[in-house]
């Protein structure tokens, strides 16, 4: 994308007489205001078009930590740390109630792509995904997907494990850090990134909080295939591989190595969106797209510290309908 600029210190706005609708944008705004959305940033072509509410508060991130520790594998794998073929007896992976052997077959691909098969109990467990959990010993490894919080708190384990690191010191270190996020803090006092452990598992969860600004930036990273400047921080062919529409994920599209991924138009209730068009989301409404179509991020953020504040998912299906109205038309 050779128009594409990447933000340095700060963020660049897009020009007055830029191709967005102005009233569209306001219309799209108010209806943000309605829902309890908390913070909007719409970049085009690397350039910020629109930034509502509180973009450098660091809000809760919940299961969009997953894209970031998919990103982390790629770069590990490129690099000859981690061979995604490796099984989890291999490994030595266990866990508190064990592991059957048909169970440690399940290897490091199956647990990117939520098909280890393995519906062991885990930790940071939403009331949905716990609902469409399969039986334990259902599935055998590979064969089928299922949204499962046991393969992504594993893949941290089995992540430090192999790289010896904390995944959050990799992740400022070779993310944060080569992009500019300028939010982002982990150190020996500032830690945006925690260990979220439990009694029915060794494996922990590993959230973080992620201001929109700084997230705006991962995503525009994805979007311009992993590069950054003249740095490739996310291999160009783990960008493509990582956001391809493997299983079939539903009304939600498909799911890659832990994104999702739009299908034949189908991403989100209530809109169709252009084929190559993939999302991290997380609990509560966090969500950021990522439309190479359009060339487009939309970084959308509620406040889930204050219990009970949530935009679920038919709600935020008009928002990304008015912001791409207000670049393509009424009838985009």
């Amino acid at each position: 994308m050779p128009d594409t600029i990447l933000p340095t210190a700060a963020w660049l706005t897009a020009p007055a007489d830029s191709r967005w609708n102005p009233e569209i944008l306001a219309e799209a705004w108010a209806y943000a205001a309605s829902i309890d959305s908390s913070a909007v940033m719409v970049v085009e072509g690397g350039r910020v078009v629109a930034s509502w509410g509180d973009v450098e508060r660091r809000y809760m991130y919940h299961s969009m930590r997953k894209s970031f520790l998919s990103a982390l594998y790629g770069i590990h794998i490129a690099e000859g740390r981690i061979s995604r073929g490796t099984t989890l007896a291999e490994l030595g992976i266990e866990d508190k109630e064990g592991l059957s052997g048909r169970e440690k077959a399940a290897t490091i691909l199956d647990l990117l792509s939520a098909r280890s098969g393995i519906y062991h109990p885990t930790v940071y467990e939403s009331q949905w995904m716990r609902s469409i959990k399969e039986l334990r010993h259902a599935r055998a490894p590979g064969v089928f997907w299922c949204y499962n919080n046991w393969d992504f708190n594993v893949l941290g384990s089995i992540f430090e494990k192999l790289v010896g690191r904390s995944l959050f010191d990799e992740f400022r270190d070779r993310i944060a850090g080569p992009i500019g996020m300028q939010d982002f803090r982990y150190d020996d006092e500032r830690k945006d990134g925690e260990y979220v452990h439990g009694a029915e598992t060794d494996h922990p969860a590993y959230p973080f909080r992620m201001s929109s600004r700084d997230l705006a930036r991962f995503g525009l990273l994805f979007l311009n295939g992993g590069r950054w400047g003249d740095s490739q921080i996310v291999p160009r062919r783990w960008v493509k591989e990582s956001t391809a529409p493997i299983s079939e994920a539903g009304n939600a599209g498909a799911y890659g190595y832990m994104w999702w991924v739009a299908r034949a138009g189908v991403h989100i209730p209530g809109v169709i969106l252009p084929d190559g068009t993939y999302s991290a989301r997380g609990a509560g409404g966090h969500k950021m797209f990522v439309i190479p179509a359009h060339d487009i991020v939309l970084v959308h953020r509620v406040d889930t510290d204050v219990k009970g504040r949530e935009v679920k998912t038919h709600q935020f299906a008009p928002l990304i309908d008015l912001v791409l109205a207000a670049r393509l038309g009424r009838d985009w």
